[in-house]
């Protein structure tokens, strides 16, 4: 057999799954939701699995998704392993909670404190059921485009919605869990956060597992900043090594606005995100900070884009990797100054630190620009640690190790510090050291 009829083969398996879980799904009542999730079927069967002949995917494989069959979930809520629950909450943030079990919503474990008013946080699939109008511009769009983003569309079992009408401010961190549990299951997890004029809010999404559990994540979230309106949104992927992780987050912008996202990928066998930022109005701020943190044969790609549309736009993006083992790293970053958008202020960088032999980086940077009176750079390094800095720690008293481990938690704090939230920046850092061979040597030094 041929292997695009593999191919093939295995998108019909997939899209077979539509049928079993139809009328499991949420909305499946609601003739719009039904049609959109239908629509999206098609098209996720039309494009089938990227492949590496994409220029998009040239560097990475979904050959584990293709070769496996992960069952979409539907129905009941799953229970949740106390432990995971326990490890991975934030006991020293003040922070309303959702919790997702398996792909559902679990409100019997989630904390969601007195809102203002003009606030509204839910579950998705609450609002689909009910068939929610606002939803259709979102959920019911041909946009984001791809086969994971129509995948999620024609199988999203839960998510979160976040509307914060004018003016209004969520009074604390919205800290987003999702658990997932393992048994070979996709969990198709959509998220819509909507801030209108002067809007405020902090989001986090917090992806763990199940020690051990075999799981496929496909999430996709969508967030719009209005005039003047601020989002923070932080992305924590802690997965189990043994699952698959792809993710979009795809923000538009206003007038004056400011964007911030935090994308740290730290754990999955294979990870993808793809973030897209469009400043599609005069005056708007977007930063971009990442850190991936991999070893082993892990695999993680970070493909972002930011189009400069209008006028007096600034972005800043900042994307630090440290790879070990026979890890791969992939960051594709593109930056589009459209014809007309003057004064765009537009920086990029990738730094990339390689801890051994048989870890390996591919890094591509881009600049497109349209519009003459503009001041953009990008640049992108991939190296060792440095020899001269070692032997100045070294000439201080401090052991190869102890100097080894020093410096690379310095290169990941870099970007770990420009979380807002210090006790997310706290729980990072101890994330870092965990990870280092003998890394408690160093906790007397920082």
């Amino acid at each position: 057999m041929r292997v695009d009829d593999l191919k093939s083969n295995a998108a019909a398996r997939y899209a077979d799954d539509y049928t079993a879980v139809a009328d499991l799904l949420p909305g499946h009542g609601v003739p719009w939701v039904r049609k959109a999730r239908e629509q999206a079927l098609e098209r996720f069967r039309a494009l089938g699995f990227p492949t590496l002949r994409d220029e998009d995917w040239k560097y990475t494989s979904v050959a584990l998704i293709e070769k496996r069959h992960f069952a979409p979930t539907a129905g009941t809520p799953e229970a949740a392993p106390e432990e995971v629950l326990a490890a991975h909450r934030f006991p020293d943030l003040d922070a309303d909670v959702l919790v997702f079990v398996g792909g559902r919503f679990a409100p019997q474990l989630s904390r969601l404190g007195r809102l203002p008013e003009g606030a509204m946080v839910c579950s998705l699939a609450e609002l689909l059921e009910r068939g929610a109008e606002p939803l259709v511009p979102y959920f019911g769009s041909e946009a984001p485009a791809g086969p994971f983003a129509a995948m999620n569309t024609a199988f999203a079992s839960d998510g979160a919605f976040v509307h914060l009408r004018r003016g209004v401010k969520l009074p604390r961190p919205l800290h987003l869990l999702f658990i997932a549990t393992g048994g070979e299951r996709a969990a198709h997890l959509r998220h819509l956060v909507l801030a209108e004029e002067g809007a405020e809010a902090v989001v986090i999404e917090h992806y763990v597992g199940v020690a051990g559990a075999v799981a496929f994540t496909n999430t996709l979230t969508q967030i719009s900043v209005g005039p003047g309106a601020a989002v923070e949104h932080v992305k924590l992927q802690q997965e189990d090594g043994k699952t698959v992780h792809m993710a979009g987050i795809h923000a538009e912008q206003r007038r004056d606005s400011r964007f911030v996202s935090h994308s740290m990928a730290l754990g999955a066998q294979l990870a993808r995100n793809d973030i897209t930022v469009t400043l599609n109005a005069e005056g708007c701020e977007a930063t971009l900070n990442g850190l991936y943190l991999v070893g082993g044969r892990q695999h993680v790609d970070h493909h972002t884009r930011i189009d400069h549309a209008k006028p007096h736009g600034t972005s800043r993006e900042y994307y630090r990797g440290v790879l070990d083992g026979a890890a791969r790293g992939v960051f594709n970053g593109r930056v589009v100054v459209h014809p007309g958008a003057q004064k765009t202020d537009a920086e990029q960088t990738n730094n990339n630190l390689v801890l051994s032999r048989d870890a390996e980086v591919d890094t591509k940077p881009q600049l497109e620009i349209y519009a003459d009176d503009v001041k953009c750079a990008h640049g992108a390094t991939v190296g060792q640690l440095d020899a001269d800095m070692l032997f100045y720690l070294r000439s201080r008293g401090l052991g190869e190790v102890a100097a080894r481990n020093l410096l690379t938690y310095a290169f990941a704090n870099d970007v770990i510090n420009r979380i807002g939230l210090k006790p997310l920046r706290i729980r990072l850092e101890e994330f870092v050291i965990g990870r280092l061979p003998e890394g408690e040597s160093i906790r007397e030094l920082v």
